[in-house]
């Protein structure tokens, strides 16, 4: 009988891949999710087995070229650097004792903050964008700001505290009540945050995304979040900007903060955060990592107690040999700069094939950097669009707070081949849509 690699989905007594599909789809029903074994059997029922740079590759030898990934894969699958750096740690000391200083984190600290907006040299490590939005939640109250205002749309993650902070009742009602003393704003109004703290003052903590990913590629007017940082200095509410998916070059910048990511806005470069969450392509698509990154200041309760906030796998050395390699090749390879000048190229070639659709099918193409939407007049547009799509060896992502948007995070190292056949599939797949939808 042949041997199976201990990590191969196939198993030896299970000789089709008809049958290891079935096997594997029971195991979800009976052990992970039975809602998730459905939509595997909708897509086709394929297992994803391998992946390198900007595609991903199933059980019965296709591939597809990975356009979602969740914002995670700025770097593409599997980046040479990053996986290198992950085995050597592996290789020599995978996890810490938490008992001796480790030179890992203080490293992988170091390269971030090299990068971070001035005064945010503080880190927290993480093992999640949820986790972040935590820790900046519980330090904002170590400082006495207990009230949470969060946006409408906004997104932060779904633990228990990040919930309380992600405006979409889907999902809280199942588990409320959650934290008190909680507001949500409409996103890009400046005057509505201004009347709310105006009532909460200094008990207030914002949270803030640069643009709203999950809230369907949503982008605040020029200068909105010069505002919002103003009117927190004057309430004295404690900000938290939110860049666990835009930030590390995802929208064509190194943070969506930066001048908020356009040249000639009045008030850019204003925007001074008591803590920044970072995530998802502090990764480099390999091992799961976030941070909440911190002013000094802000950083106190956390700094002067080091088992004030604390995590059994936090800034293990696997996660923070993955963020310092990260960093270092976002840095090296210029991908802040090619994120930028692709994601003017995707953009205006998504907008020109659906112009056809304007008005009726499609309602607006937006996006900045490497985060697009495509927002449809029909929910049931953006389901139709995903099948055709993955039918053609294309993986696209929806948004959780908005269900009519169709969302696009491809990595900043896809090539002009990549580029032309996703317009291609996405030209064909609109055309199928909007023929069946009429």
């Amino acid at each position: 009988m042949t041997t199976v690699p201990i990590d191969s989905p196939f198993r030896p007594d299970i000789d089709t891949p008809a049958a290891n599909r079935a096997h594997i789809t029971h195991l979800y029903r009976e052990h992970l999710s039975s809602g998730r074994a459905v939509m595997g059997t909708v897509l086709g029922g394929m297992l994803e087995t391998a992946s390198e740079g900007a595609w991903i590759f199933t059980d019965d030898g296709r591939r597809y070229l990975d356009f979602g990934g969740y914002g995670v894969f700025i770097l593409g699958h599997r980046h040479p650097a990053v996986t290198a750096a992950v085995h050597c740690q592996v290789d020599a000391h995978p996890l810490a004792s938490r008992v001796f200083l480790e030179p890992v984190a203080a490293r992988a600290a170091e390269a971030l903050t090299a990068h971070t907006p001035a005064c945010l040299d503080r880190v927290h490590f993480v093992n999640s964008g949820a986790e972040a939005t935590e820790a900046g939640l519980k330090l904002a109250r170590a400082h006495g700001h207990t009230a949470v205002v969060s946006m409408s749309s906004g997104y932060h993650g779904k633990t228990l505290g990040a919930l309380s902070a992600t405006a979409n009742a889907k999902y809280q009602e199942p588990f409320r009540p959650l934290l008190p003393d909680t507001e949500v704003v409409p996103y890009g109004d400046a005057e509505a945050l201004a009347a709310v703290l105006g009532v909460l003052g200094q008990r207030a903590c914002v949270i803030v995304e640069p643009v709203q990913g999950e809230g369907g590629v949503r982008i605040p007017p020029p200068g909105y979040l010069a505002a919002v940082s103003r009117l927190c200095r004057a309430y004295g509410a404690f900000l938290i900007v939110d860049e666990i998916q835009t930030g590390l070059g995802r929208l064509g910048s190194w943070w969506g903060l930066d001048g908020e990511g356009q040249e000639g806005v009045e008030g850019a470069g204003e925007v001074v955060p008591d803590v920044l969450l970072v995530g998802k392509g502090l990764s480099g698509g390999v091992v799961p990592v976030a941070a909440m990154v911190a002013t000094e200041t802000a950083y106190g309760p956390f700094s002067r107690d080091p088992y004030l906030h604390t995590s059994t796998f936090a800034a293990s050395p696997i996660a923070c040999a993955a963020a310092r390699a990260s960093v270092e090749a976002l840095d090296r390879e210029d991908v802040v700069a090619r994120a930028r000048g692709l994601g003017e190229r995707l953009l205006g070639g998504v907008q020109a094939v659906c112009e056809p659709y304007f008005g009726g099918l499609v309602q607006e193409v937006r996006g900045r950097g490497l985060l697009i939407g495509l927002e449809f007049s029909e929910e049931r547009a953006v389901g139709e669009l995903i099948l055709e799509l993955v039918g053609r060896g294309i993986l696209v992502n929806h948004s959780l707070n908005a269900s009519r948007v169709l969302r696009l995070t491809p990595p900043a190292i896809v090539g002009d081949d990549e580029v032309r056949l996703f317009l291609t599939s996405l030209a064909e797949s609109l055309h199928d849509v909007a023929r069946r939808m009429g």
